[in-house]
C-alpha cells in the first residue's frame, strides 16, 4: 500500500480510530519513553484520580493565570 493510500484510508476512519492510529504512530517515533516521561504520566494519572474521587478540587485556568499575573505581573 502506498503512503497516500494509507493516509486516505486513515482519514476515512472514525475520529476515535484516527486518534488511536495517531497515538501509535507518534509513540513509534519515540519508542523509548524516558523515566521522566513515565514519572510525569504517573503523576498525571494520580492527579486525575484525585479529581475524580473528589479528594482535590480543580481550579479554573483563568483563575490561576489571573493570580500569577497579579503576583508577578
Amino acid at each position: 500500500m502506498k503512503t497516500d493510500d494509507l493516509i486516505l484510508e486513515i482519514q476515512s476512519l472514525p475520529v476515535e480510530e484516527r486518534a488511536r492510529v495517531a497515538d501509535s504512530v507518534l509513540r513509534s517515533l519515540n519508542q523509548t519513553a524516558s523515566k521522566v516521561d513515565q514519572k510525569w504520566a504517573s503523576l498525571a494519572t494520580k492527579r486525575l484520580q484525585d479529581i475524580r474521587t473528589g479528594s482535590v478540587k480543580p481550579v479554573a485556568d483563568d483563575f490561576v493565570f489571573d493570580e500569577i499575573w497579579h503576583r508577578f505581573g
